[in-house]
């Protein structure tokens, strides 16, 4: 049976039912709205929205996408559309909006002429992130209203309904994912959709701003427009029609929750005898006042039931306090109920300890044998795990080594234990610079990606350049975005639209000033330990630029071409010592530790890239005859 086509489903024109995640669903959703120009900087959970754009061939899809080299430029570019009268959409994971915030703050004082709807992923439970931040706190800083949907079907319909209000008050609106709304899978009933030809005619026009918050005169005009909008969202969110209220008649208890706990709630909900009346809202920002409190004066208590921190708990009991409802309002009980993802088990335990008297004792813990625990590696081949193996060789153990965000990340782990200290994407080298002052004794060096690097670390290596700083800055370079799916960034050669001109990182890093670049690839260990050596005893300013492909990116694309040669690796166990160099040292997961001390090499995991040969002292490591 052949496969369904995801491209054909996206562009069908009759309404149908597809089983869809929710990433695919936003999708559908852009289609349906008319967006016309959509951007993206690649993030977990949010990758799948541009892998479902990119089933859509090129000459048919109806709107521009593209990855932009940040989120800040993201969002600009979607910015810039809408003021010229295009409905656009950003998308990003939530640590994303921090680096998008300078200008995020200011598009709610803006006329979006088109309308813009940002979707963002956050990650409760940090799945794939260095934080669990609460971007709802954002938007209401940004005076930016915020949907937020429980589940895929919510998600299309949600991006619609955002599309259309964004549309209609020429103002941005967020729908706010959460890991697990992006990755689950329903039925979705889609509308009807009819392709419409682009007006090319360009509407930005100064007077519909104004568009520079310069001095009082202007700003203050443009805040208490984004105010008024807020406040007509207030209304909208009354009547909204994701609000949901799930009568128990029981007015004694009831629960005001929202997004994906309410499924949990609902899951947990049919063990308890008695049940409370839920409300469940359909936007976390603005909230509506008269629903909570009619929803408040009608219990006895109330517990508000929500992931991550009380952004809606603080509001419910404003609302209480200015309506002067008595009701008992429950929010948050502990430092637990602060962190992770609101699944089930969480909210039973939530629940518990809100009114234990309501479910009965149960035990989620899991049943049977669990699997060994697994920890995150590098791949077989990674050339980033040769680098690191030659790069310890040449620093002292007292040297300091700064990480920064992508797979090299991994390389604190055992054994490696490079990178000591991490903030966020682009901060090694600021980070570095402030480590190397006052600090004669003890060299710092510094890591960063290829993509990280023209997303945020130009700034850093053009501060230290300025400054003098005396560092080094080892560039892992491996031609992708390998981290969030192997998206291509401006030094690969092509974007997600086709060929274009590479970038090379030691033009542009000459071009900035640098004047100490050696380019080594990392497979070649001495040479790199040679190079690491040398640019750590220099004065000031150095950069190594480790350079491999990413090796699960070449073996696919070899694979697919029918041109991937398969070799192996294998251990001479006449020769082995039982050093253990390979498991201990270079900890390439292809080894393996077998009960009678002896080493051998997994058929299933080794790629034959090699670079592990040169890492045993006795030479007992060999490519197969």
């Amino acid at each position: 049976m052949a496969l369904k086509d995801m491209g054909e489903m996206l562009l069908r024109e009759e309404p149908f039912s597809e089983i869809v995640m929710g990433d695919t669903a936003i999708v559908r959703a852009m289609v349906e709205a008319g967006v016309r120009v959509a951007s993206s900087y690649p993030g977990s959970p949010t990758p799948e929205i541009a892998e479902a754009i990119a089933s859509i061939p090129h000459e048919r899809r109806p709107f521009y996408f593209e990855f932009s080299t940040n989120e800040k430029v993201a969002l600009e570019v979607a910015f810039g559309a809408s003021i010229n009268g295009h409905l656009s959409c950003c998308f990003f994971k939530s640590v994303g909006l921090n680096v998008a915030a300078d200008s995020f703050v200011q598009l709610s004082m803006m006329n979006l002429l088109g309308g813009m709807v940002i979707v963002l992923g956050d990650d409760p439970g940090a799945n794939s992130s260095q934080n669990e931040q609460d971007n709802r706190h954002l938007a209401r800083l940004a005076y930016v209203p915020v949907f937020e949907p429980a589940s895929p079907k919510e998600s299309y319909e949600m991006f619609l309904e955002a599309a259309k209000l964004s549309k209609e008050h020429n103002m941005p609106v967020i729908v706010r994912l959460t890991t697990h709304v992006c990755h689950a899978k329903e039925k979705v009933r889609f509308g009807r959709w009819k392709p419409k030809p682009l007006d090319p005619t360009p509407r930005f026009d100064p007077k519909s701003g104004s568009y520079i918050p310069l001095t009082a005169a202007t700003v203050y005009p443009m805040k208490r427009r984004a105010l008024e909008n807020v406040e007509r969202l207030r209304e909208y969110a009354e009547f909204s029609p994701f609000n949901l209220f799930v009568k128990n008649d029981n007015n004694r208890r009831g629960i005001i929750t929202a997004g994906l706990p309410f499924l949990s709630l609902m899951d947990v909900l049919q063990f308890a005898d008695e049940k409370p009346d839920i409300l469940k809202l359909g936007m976390a920002y603005p909230l509506p006042r008269k629903l909570v409190a009619d929803f408040l004066a009608s219990h006895d208590e109330v517990k508000v039931l929500e992931e991550l921190d009380n952004f809606i708990e603080v509001e419910v009991k404003s609302i209480a306090f200015d309506s002067g409802i008595k009701s008992r309002i429950i929010g948050k009980k502990d430092l637990e109920d602060w962190v992770g993802e609101y699944v089930p088990e969480k909210v039973y335990s939530v629940m518990k300890k809100t009114w234990p008297d309501m479910l009965p004792d149960m035990d989620f813990s899991p049943k049977g044998p669990m699997p060994s625990p697994r920890p995150p590696q590098l791949c077989p081949g990674c050339g980033h795990r040769s680098a690191f193996y030659a790069i310890k060789r040449a620093l002292k153990d007292t040297d300091i080594t700064v990480a920064d965000i992508g797979c090299h990340t991994l390389g604190y782990l055992e054994p490696h234990e490079m990178g000591q200290v991490m903030l966020c994407m682009g901060h090694s080298t600021g980070t570095g610079s402030g480590l190397s002052l006052f600090n004669d004794e003890r060299k710092v060096v510094a890591f960063i990606g290829d993509s990280t690097l023209f997303h945020a670390g130009l700034p850093g290596i053009i501060n230290a350049v300025f400054n003098r700083h005396n560092l080094t800055l080892v560039i892992m370079e491996n031609g992708t975005t390998a981290m969030t799916g192997h998206q291509d960034h401006p030094g690969s050669g092509k974007n997600f639209n086709g060929p274009t001109d590479a970038i090379s990182i030691k033009k542009m890093l000459e071009g900035l000033g640098v004047k100490s670049i050696r380019v080594v690839d990392a497979y070649s260990q001495q040479k790199l330990t040679e190079a690491v050596r040398e640019a750590v005893s220099e004065e000031g300013f150095s950069v190594v630029i480790a350079s491999h492909p990413c090796m699960l990116k070449f073996t696919r694309e070899q694979r697919r071409k029918g041109k991937l040669t398969k070799r192996q690796v294998s251990v001479d166990q006449e020769k082995c010592k039982r050093i253990y160099e390979c498991v201990k040292a270079f900890a390439c997961p292809s080894f393996q530790l077998k009960d009678d001390g002896s080493v051998e090499v997994s058929e299933e995991l080794c790629i034959g890239d090699g670079s592990c040969v040169q890492t045993c002292p006795v030479k007992a490591l060999r490519y197969e005859d």
